[in-house]
């Protein structure tokens, strides 16, 4: 096989997603990670935070599509999972790794959009589900940490997040509903999803809220 072939097979989709997941699950671990040194926790409690968080999503989805469970099919993704723990740990305090880590969130959350949305309709979901299993893919984890971390939800911010993994799914299933190659599709979800999300932290871009009823005097 050349050079040149063995490129091309590594750049196949069935090849670079999974590599994409991997990454995907360290970067959601360590903010659960980050999460437990917000609350000065022991190493253990890291490890706890991290794989909850870095599968918690993951594993919802799959049991609502019927798929087997990701991690418990491959300990690597657990593995991955302490990894990340143990760097945060070993890193230690440092004044730029929460603004990092805010930056690989926001590429995480806009991927995994793409990638749970893309896992469900592999299982024959409808279109809207699928867009629904991307949003719980990258989302679900962190409401959790958040709860266990006693820190305001994400559910409960202004900015937009939900709806950057809302946009990612529903971009990628859309153009996959026009027969977009696969590869196109991906690139143009995450873009979507990212720069809405960068717009959020950069520029603080938010939903309208609800309006309060008028004072009567």
């Amino acid at each position: 096989m050349t050079p040149l072939s063995t490129t091309a097979e590594l750049a196949r989709p069935e090849n670079v997603l999974p590599l994409l997941d991997f990454a995907g699950v360290a970067v959601f671990a360590a903010t659960g990670a980050l999460a437990a040194a917000y609350q000065k926790q022991d190493v253990v409690t890291f490890g706890f935070f991290a794989a909850l968080t870095g599968v918690g999503g993951g594993t919802v989805r799959d049991l609502l599509i019927g798929a087997p469970v990701f991690w418990v099919a491959d300990w690597r993704y657990l593995a991955v999972c302490l990894l990340a723990a143990a760097a945060v740990w070993v890193i230690g305090p440092r004044t730029w790794r929460f603004r990092a880590l805010m930056w690989l969130d926001a590429i995480g959350l806009a991927a995994y959009g793409v990638m749970g949305a893309a896992k469900a309709a592999s299982y024959g979901v409808a279109p809207l589900i699928c867009v629904v299993m991307g949003v719980l893919t990258a989302c679900f984890g962190g409401i959790v940490r958040d709860v266990l971390a006693h820190q305001p939800s994400i559910l409960l911010r202004r900015e937009l997040y939900i709806s950057a993994a809302l946009a990612s799914g529903a971009v990628f299933v859309g153009l996959k509903a026009m027969t977009v190659p696969t590869w196109p599709a991906v690139a143009a979800a995450v873009a979507v999803g990212l720069a809405l999300r960068a717009g959020a932290i950069l520029k603080g871009w938010s939903l309208p809220a609800f309006p309060s009823a008028p004072q009567r005097f």
